[in-house]
């Protein structure tokens, strides 16, 4: 696998990683059990980074957000600021297209218990760094949580220290601006750390600064 790839479906670099979507295949053949690719806007101006796919979600559809609760609030925002054609969704065939933007993960596997290791987040940032450097239009990316956070930063030769993660700030990053969300995840919002108001206001923000 050439470094400077964008994706590899066939990617196995993290043997945990590799072992648990083995176990998951044969517990659910149906499932996409692989690494899940960045959707949207190939020439978007805004890039929204999550953590990694959801084990019922983006790990069964094959699409990020797809099928799981966080994707549930990321997409009907999306499509109430009118990026996204439709407000649910439910499968990579569904027919949902993505304007202006597109997304993506920090790690591209499904880890156990949505907790990816330090090395392992480290691994795949190899991919991200390679989205963006194949992506000039891009000019605000959205990271929602600190470990997307940190993934971006880290990807575009950044130190974390000068830029601390804090829900609705923005990073002045030179020719790109990084924007900061709790991470629409079902305990964030279940919790009220995370409102629909807040989140919106953070996509809005993210997405006015790219134009």
């Amino acid at each position: 696998m050439a470094m400077n790839s964008v994706y590899d479906p066939a990617c196995r670099r993290c043997p945990r990683l590799s072992a648990f979507l083995d176990d998951v295949a044969r517990a659910h053949p149906g499932y996409h059990c692989r690494p899940v690719p960045a959707f949207g806007d190939p020439g978007a101006r805004w890039l929204i980074v999550g953590l990694a796919p959801g084990m019922h979600g983006a790990n069964r559809t094959g699409r990020p957000f797809t099928g799981d609760h966080a994707g549930i609030l990321l997409y009907a925002t999306l499509h109430r600021l009118g990026f996204a054609s439709a407000p649910t969704s439910t499968a990579r065939d569904d027919g949902l297209q993505l304007r202006g933007v597109r997304i993506s993960n920090a790690v591209k596997c499904l880890p156990p218990q949505n907790k990816p290791l330090p090395r392992e987040i480290a691994e795949c940032n190899a991919y991200l760094r390679a989205e963006l450097a194949a992506s000039p239009e891009l000019r605000v990316i959205l990271a929602l949580g600190a470990i997307a956070h940190g993934a971006v930063l880290r990807a575009l030769g950044r130190k974390a220290a000068a830029h601390r993660f804090a829900h609705g700030a923005s990073h002045d990053l030179g020719a790109r601006t990084l924007v900061d969300s709790y991470h629409c995840s079902r305990y964030n919002t279940q919790t009220r750390r995370l409102t629909p108001e807040m989140f919106e206001r953070a996509v809005a923000h993210a997405a006015r600064l790219a134009g």
